[in-house]
């Protein structure tokens, strides 16, 4: 017996953007309208739930090395019900890909995004 699925929840629902990208988007309108666009499109691509969705996007986070973004995917993955626990389990699954100095990196953004809240 399998168990039943949440339904989706977008992931673009209420969720607090960086002053960078607010700053860019502004400047470039047509550029920001085409990556929510392209955002959008693959969340809606498959069944994952928008918890799933910020978890994995973490993960490519630590391996690119990309603090802003981890830390609004760690924003968004609370948002949806994320616990600590499994936050710092999708940091850490990249320990043995990327190493341990980029995943103890990961884990202190994280740490100081889970200070400041959602």
């Amino acid at each position: 017996m399998t168990a039943a699925r949440k339904p989706k929840a977008p992931m673009s629902k209420a969720v607090k953007v960086p002053g960078t990208y607010k700053s860019f988007v502004t400047k470039y309108p047509a550029l920001g309208r085409a990556h929510e666009h392209i955002a959008t499109a693959v969340e809606a691509a498959g069944p994952l739930d928008a918890r799933t969705l910020a978890l994995i996007k973490i993960g490519i986070c630590v391996g690119a090395g990309l603090e802003s973004a981890l830390r609004s995917h760690v924003r968004r993955a609370m948002q949806h019900d994320a616990t600590t626990a499994e936050v710092e389990q999708a940091i850490l699954l990249g320990m043995n890909t990327v190493g341990f100095p980029r995943t103890v990196a990961a884990w202190s953004w994280a740490q100081e995004q889970f200070e400041r809240g959602v």
